[in-house]
């Protein structure tokens, strides 16, 4: 078993220092397994799912390679998804903080490219982005890559499910031959083995088991009738009474109609899909995460990638094809140390599916009727805080400490009525408590922040 503590790498001093101020002393599995490998040089194809720390991994690893004092693009990281590019820019940045002048350059679609050129032309180190927009980007040559030393594929089973295959192939194409190839994934279809074969050279295959710990997660499966799936869900509701949920529907949608129906039934609630723009879904992640909605309702790929530390319940409206898929979604509750529920509802015909979960997960599953629930019908939900939105954020130098600054002092809020700040280009998001909010707002219309007048409203 590899040794866990983060001093037993050949770090940078400044690193593992900063490591430590960033609560990480002990590898998590992927971390111990992979890090090794990849501090020397060698190509790794790791089979990991979402929390388990691999953006640490790989983040780590590329930036003892990063030549500061050359401002060439040195390191690519490409995402299948806007929010995950933007949550593993962000972690890499606090990883980074140990090197001085290290740039990150942020290239996703749904933004304005003529801004993402002009970063790019002050030199990047590291680019993070989605394969479309990167694509654009080498069409017309506003990024080179041909200095690349680490080329990091971040799920990449998700960019092939999206459609990305060429893409990929063709932004590869354009990387030195000579570079380190990391490749992360939470399931290993025949798809990715392929992508693997024709880009990577001699790698080493780490897998750290996506089962989860027994007495971890209680699974549990409710048959039921087509017509009864809606009153079925509910009813989890009004019997287990979670804080916090996440209702996997297969389209976009359905997704729309749970979030809508939910909603109701006194049960606040926000959907999640592909047909949001960037801002919609910005929104909707941040209220979700910082306890502004307590239920999000959404498909496999608009949630691939969330980092939510705790969610009391996942259900899947209805079971995914691949067991995997099962898998991957029930991970998302019982994390660091808590419990979990995943509730799961099936018609006679997903039968087959059932039967797939249970050979995968080689243990029995657990089957019960909606009619065993409790029903609870005075019971609601609603999250404890409320968002605000200030205009200004990071390009106007607006950091979290001049919001909380600003609202606990002049505006005489109690620190404790503040949630999590989220801070994104130009725009910042604050979870006050309900009764603290007409307060916050009634300042925020006079007052200012980093002696600039700022605006905000109410998120709904």
């Amino acid at each position: 078993m590899p040794n866990k503590d983060f001093s037993t790498l050949a770090l940078a001093p400044a690193q593992l220092k900063n490591l430590a101020s960033l609560g990480y002393q002990q590898m998590t599995p992927i971390q111990a397994q992979s890090l090794p490998q990849i501090l020397k040089g060698k190509d790794v194809i790791a089979k990991a799912k979402t929390g388990s720390g691999k953006t640490v991994a790989f983040g780590v690893g590329l930036l003892e390679k990063i030549n500061p004092r050359f401002f060439g693009v040195q390191a690519l990281i490409l995402c299948p998804t806007r929010e995950l590019a933007d949550q593993v820019g962000k972690e890499l940045r606090k990883l980074a903080r140990s090197v001085p002048n290290i740039k990150l350059v942020l290239l996703c679609g749904g933004k304005p490219f003529g801004p993402q050129v002009g970063s790019l032309e002050h030199g990047a180190h590291i680019v993070v982005g989605t394969p479309g927009r990167i694509q654009d980007h080498l069409k017309k040559r506003t990024l080179k890559l041909d200095q690349l030393k680490t080329l990091v594929l971040d799920e990449a089973d998700r960019m092939l499910d999206m459609g990305f295959a060429d893409v990929m192939t063709d932004i590869i194409k354009q990387t030195p031959t000579s570079r380190q190839t990391l490749l992360f994934s939470a399931t290993y279809p025949d798809e990715v083995k392929k992508i693997c074969r024709s880009i990577q050279s001699d790698p080493i295959n780490i897998s750290v088991e996506s089962d989860h710990e027994q007495n971890v997660i209680e699974q549990l499966f409710y048959q039921v009738k087509k017509h009864e799936r809606n009153n079925s869900l509910l009813a989890l509701f009004e019997h287990y009474q979670p804080k916090t949920a996440i209702v996997f529907c297969h389209t976009k949608a359905q997704c729309g109609d749970m979030a809508e129906f939910l909603r109701e039934h006194n049960i606040e609630s926000l959907a999640i899909h592909g047909d949001l723009d960037q801002r919609e879904r910005d929104q909707v992640l941040v209220r979700f995460a910082n306890n502004s909605c307590s239920v999000l309702v959404a498909t496999d790929v608009a949630a691939r990638g969330l980092d939510i530390k705790s969610i009391a319940m996942v259900i899947n409206y209805e079971l995914p094809r691949d067991p995997e898929i099962y898998v991957h979604r029930i991970g998302r509750t019982g994390r660091a140390g808590e419990t979990g529920l995943a509730m799961s509802l099936f018609a006679e015909h997903e039968q087959v599916r059932v039967k797939a979960i249970e050979e995968y997960q080689n243990k029995p599953c657990l089957i019960d009727s909606p009619l065993s629930l409790d029903r609870d019908s005075t019971y609601k939900l609603y999250p404890p805080m409320v968002t605000i939105q200030i205009d200004g954020g990071r390009k106007d130098k607006i950091r979290p400490g001049d919001l909380l600054g600003a609202l606990t002092g002049d505006a005489g809020l109690d620190g404790a009525q503040i949630g999590k700040i989220d801070i994104f280009d130009r725009s910042s998001y604050v979870a006050i408590e309900h009764d603290a909010v007409r307060q916050a707002l009634n300042y925020l219309a006079n007052g200012k922040v980093k002696g600039r007048p700022a605006k905000a409203r109410k998120v709904n």
